[in-house]
């Protein structure tokens, strides 16, 4: 098994007073050769957002985008004519493909924080597609979620690529034997709060690990932890 590490505080920044984005891969003003994509993998933002600010009316063009609100309350709007107010737990997903615009702002009475996750798709200039999916923690605990996969289903949101998300919420103790199909697939681990082992390695809150060269990975929960594991083709084979 191979691994790369990146931890919380060596992330990139990006301070735009109503915006506070760190950055796991390069994004915006933060450029690292050595990160500038994971697989198929992207973006991924740790973004903070000031009460009443967000993001107007722009495009996107054959990109998955994915969205999963760790806390306060945001909206979605877009010009296929959906307009949604998203709450802690919620999950979105925007396969822009032959193009779309949309909008999101706080819309609530505190901070929100969120991870923008951009990964390639599997499918070029496709009809753009939006799903919208809730995911409460206590609805989860001690279980391993699925969020997104490239497989249909009520339970999940759809990606056009082969991928899968996952949210784990556990409390400590507990171990997660993760399995994958080795060809052409790695994973990104990122510990969202609390305290996990990937293998041998510690994860502290925000850390990010990758791994690829191997069929499954062993997380260990040291204390009460959420994460989240994203699957993803190591290229477009």
């Amino acid at each position: 098994m191979k691994n790369k590490i990146i931890r919380a505080d060596e992330r990139g920044n990006k301070d735009s007073g109503w915006l506070k984005s760190k950055f796991i891969l390069s994004f915006s003003n933060y450029v690292n050769p050595e990160l500038s994509a994971f697989g198929t993998l992207f973006a991924f933002n740790d973004d903070l957002l000031s009460v009443g600010k967000g993001f107007g009316m722009h495009p996107h063009v054959n990109m998955e985008i994915i969205s999963v609100l760790l806390k306060g309350k945001m909206n979605h709007k877009d010009s296929m004519d959906q307009n949604n107010i998203i709450g802690k737990g919620g999950v979105q997903i925007m396969s822009s493909g032959s193009g779309l615009f949309h909008e999101e702002y706080n819309v609530g009475d505190e901070e929100v924080n969120i991870l923008q996750i951009w990964i390639y798709p599997k499918l070029q200039n496709v009809k753009p597609r939006y799903q919208y999916r809730s995911f409460p923690n206590e609805n989860r605990f001690n279980k391993l979620q699925t969020i997104v996969s490239s497989e249909e289903g009520q339970e999940h949101c759809w990606i056009n690529q082969n991928a899968k998300l996952s949210l784990g919420y556990f409390d400590a103790g507990n171990v997660v034997d993760y399995r994958f199909n080795p060809v052409n697939k790695c994973l990104f681990i990122y510990c969202i709060e609390g305290t996990i082992h990937v293998g041998e390695n510690k994860l502290d809150a925000r850390d990010g690990i990758g791994v690829w060269e191997t069929d499954e990975c062993q997380i260990t929960i040291q204390s009460k932890a959420e994460f989240l594991i994203i699957e993803t083709p190591v290229n477009q084979k």
